[in-house]
C-alpha cells in the first residue's frame, strides 16, 4: 500500500535523516520525497509504500507521531487513497 508522509516543524539539523531512518527501520521504502524551508519552517511530504511494513499501519503512525513530538516536529501518515480523496476538488 501507499501512503503520504508530511513533516512540519521549525527547520533543524537531522529531520530529514531521522525520519528516513526510522522508516527504513520499519521496511517502508520511499519512492518519492520532496521538501522545503518556508522562512524557518521545514517541510516535507514523502511518497512511501508501506508493503513491506514491519509493523501495523497504525503502529507505524504512532511511532512517527511519537518521534515528531520528541523533534518538536509534526509527522503524519496517511493512506494515499484517503489523502487523494480529502484534496480532490
Amino acid at each position: 500500500m501507499r501512503a503520504i508522509v508530511t513533516v512540519i516543524g521549525k527547520d533543524h539539523v537531522g529531520i530529514i535523516a531521522s525520519v528516513c531512518s526510522l522508516l527504513a527501520e520499519n521496511g517502508v521504502n520511499i519512492l518519492d520525497i520532496s521538501q522545503t524551508i518556508l522562512q524557518e519552517y521545514f517541510t516535507m511530504i514523502m511518497l512511501v509504500d508501506t508493503s513491506a511494513c514491519k509493523v501495523s499501519f497504525d503502529e507505524l503512525s504512532k511511532t512517527l507521531k511519537t518521534s515528531g513530538e520528541e523533534r518538536s516536529l509534526s509527522i503524519r501518515v496517511q493512506r494515499e487513497d484517503i489523502f487523494e480523496a480529502m484534496h480532490r476538488i
